[in-house]
């Protein structure tokens, strides 16, 4: 039995004021929705347990799906990042859980889902699974759904979105993984990290990673992803070492990681037809984007060009948070998305297209080939950006 405590916050317990925001420059700051309007959320120190999860076939793949329990006429659907699980929406969905039941996905190769029989872990395969089943909500009798994505999910959620207009009422991006080539050791968790990508050179690093319990690789992804860390209470890292080692036990855990990194960055080389900026351009629904001002694995920098390139797309950064604004700031967020719920119901998202063309059921944008910098290993997993 889970049970849901009704206390404000995960992390810093203040409330939200708008000067805790920044808005772009280009436009206003998206609406907030009242702290009233918010499910029962855990705090650091005593987290909201994991919401329980099923299996659900969709075509030829089988994805383990966490359900958080609300109302059933409104549906969020939630797309963690690389190296990451449905377990990281877990407090953003309980905040969510007084207006729509949510849906958590692990990608296949994540979490409890098992790899893919056709080995693609390229973003536009990983969107077409999540196309299908969206697909599959739809014939089921949900209705066009709030998807949410952090990461690389946020860049599957965008082709999503761009590819099947008519499956999303509403976009939230979370620091989604668009193309960032900068060549900084500190986006990798520090120079052994970065050599470890090396071939021949890196072979020290890499085993030096691979000699790394699952509790020591988690406490180095958490100092790489969270802003500040140690907010990350000892009962929720407990939780997070236990998933940790569960999946340090699947043997195909480190392929999935690895080849989602490449086909990731194979998508950050592709020129411009193909590109992520091109995907987004195509995204008519309206769109939240979410961004850490102290975001270590895509530069903040990326945040106001990401929501000008989104036709219905409008932006909030916010100050003392890193790559996971969900996690650290789920109130903030919760706020946010119910902000953007509202004024899409109500029309006054700017930009939104109002009639959306349903696209071919096949529809994926664009086929990438993933492709590498000169000289990038594509051996050993350790050494991936966790985006």
């Amino acid at each position: 039995m889970i049970v849901r405590r009704p206390v404000p916050s995960t992390g810093v317990s203040r409330s939200v004021r708008r000067d805790d925001i920044l808005s772009s420059t280009a436009t206003p700051a998206p609406p907030l929705a009242p702290a009233t309007a918010l499910g029962p959320t855990g705090t650091a120190a005593d987290p909201t347990p994991y919401w329980p999860g099923r299996e659900v076939a969709v075509g030829g793949a089988t994805l383990h799906v966490r359900e958080t329990p609300g109302p059933a006429h409104e549906t969020a659907v939630y797309v963690h990042g690389l190296g990451g699980s449905s377990n990281n929406w877990t407090e953003l969905a309980g905040a969510l859980s007084g207006r729509c039941r949510g849906l958590a996905v692990d990608l296949p190769g994540f979490g409890r889902t098992p790899p893919p029989a056709s080995g693609d872990y390229r973003p536009a395969a990983h969107a077409a699974t999540l196309t299908a089943y969206l697909d599959d909500l739809r014939r089921r009798g949900s209705g066009p759904v709030h998807l949410l994505g952090n990461s690389l999910g946020g860049a599957v959620s965008l082709l999503a979105a761009a590819a099947r207009p008519d499956l999303v009422r509403t976009l939230t991006l979370v620091s989604p993984a668009m193309p960032d080539l900068r060549p900084l050791p500190s986006r990798l968790g520090g120079r052994r990290a970065a050599l470890a990508l090396l071939p021949f050179l890196g072979a020290g690093a890499r085993a030096e990673q691979d000699a790394r319990t699952p509790r020591e690789r988690l406490a180095r992804t958490m100092a790489l992803c969270h802003a500040d860390p140690h907010r990350v209470g000892d009962r929720a890292f407990a939780m997070a070492a236990e998933e940790a080692e569960e999946r340090a036990a699947l043997a195909w855990a480190p392929e999935a990681l690895h080849h989602s990194f490449l086909g990731l960055l194979g998508t950050w080389l592709s020129p411009a037809p193909h590109s992520l900026w091109a995907a987004a351009a195509q995204v008519s629904v309206p769109t939240l984007v979410v961004w850490g001002e102290l975001d270590r694995l895509v530069g903040v920098y990326r945040a106001s060009r990401t929501a000008a390139a989104l036709p219905a797309g409008r932006l909030l950064r916010l100050p003392d948070v890193g790559h996971v604004a969900q996690i650290e700031r789920p109130h903030t967020v919760a706020r946010a998305v119910l902000g953007l719920v509202d004024a899409a119901a109500d029309g006054s998202w700017p930009g939104a297209a109002p009639d959306p063309v349903p696209a071919r059921a096949d529809a994926v944008p664009h086929r990438w080939r993933p492709r590498l910098p000169l000289g990038v290993a594509r051996t050993g997993a350790r050494g991936a950006v966790l985006v």
